[in-house]
């Protein structure tokens, strides 16, 4: 059984469809990520996930059971923690602040567990220990989107829904972030990660999901996405390049064969 399930799920804004007859599953354990361009539904999947946004039809389980009709907060107490598209810290707070603000219960009825989940996210975050008393708005954007996924973290999730992690963040920090991710996995932590870098996203995940324009327009193991010329072409910068060029001319000559024989 799936952790998480959507089922043929439509979501819209006002008059306008945003997503349609959406279905994707995510195992315990995996990293999932949603490839697309700008506008084509990645951060509404994410945030329909969490429970910010309902769906119009389909539904949304989690253990097999339907959380549809569930609030953010119950999801979050169900282990399912979100880290929106822009960081959105409170940047007008310490560090300390809005990490607490990520465990608010857990601060106010067991500070022991709260100290060991603070220790846990700087033994992952190192940044963060000895600039727990700064305010979070001074910090560059590769360390707010730390923070960020540091403060999803002290709910202690089993489902981590990441929301385009790399926007606004330097190279060098990007590769250590997704690098994060990976750690992240294989202490088991279930990721659903929404994320325009398709490259850097194929590289880390066991599977993904490519949307257009609302839809699913293929899917299968990240390692096949990642290889597949079209997917190259369209979203790993490459369409261009020679290799996929010749492989393109390939397959229409082929196809010019059997049109003609």
């Amino acid at each position: 059984m799936p952790l998480l399930e959507l089922r043929k799920v439509s979501v819209g804004y006002a008059r306008t469809a945003v997503l349609e007859q959406v279905s994707i599953h995510l195992d315990e354990g995996e990293i999932v990520t949603l490839v697309g361009a700008n506008g084509a539904g990645k951060s509404t999947i994410a945030k329909t996930v969490s429970g910010i946004v309902r769906p119009l039809s389909g539904d949304v389980l989690l253990d097999g059971k339907s959380v549809a009709g569930m609030t953010a907060a119950q999801r979050l107490r169900l282990g399912v923690a979100h880290v929106p598209e822009g960081r959105q810290i409170f940047s007008g707070m310490s560090v300390s602040e809005n990490l607490m603000l990520g465990a608010h219960s857990l601060a106010a009825t067991d500070q022991t567990a709260f100290q060991e989940r603070m220790e846990f996210v700087c033994r992952l975050f190192p940044v963060l220990k000895p600039r727990l008393s700064d305010i979070a708005g001074n910090f560059s954007g590769g360390q707010q989107q730390m923070l960020a996924i540091a403060r999803g973290l002290m709910s202690k999730p089993r489902l981590l829904v990441l929301d385009e992690p790399s926007l606004g963040v330097a190279p060098l920090l990007v590769a250590e972030i997704f690098e994060l991710i990976k750690k992240l996995r294989d202490q088991g932590i279930s990721i659903l990660l929404a994320e325009q870098n398709a490259r850097q996203a194929l590289g880390i995940a066991d599977r993904g999901y490519v949307l257009e324009n609302g839809a699913i327009s293929i899917s299968g193991p990240a390692a096949t996405l990642a290889a597949s010329p079209d997917i190259a072409e369209r979203y790993l910068g490459v369409g261009t390049g020679a290799s996929v060029s010749s492989e393109r001319s390939d397959r229409m000559a082929a196809r010019l064969t059997i049109a003609i024989s």
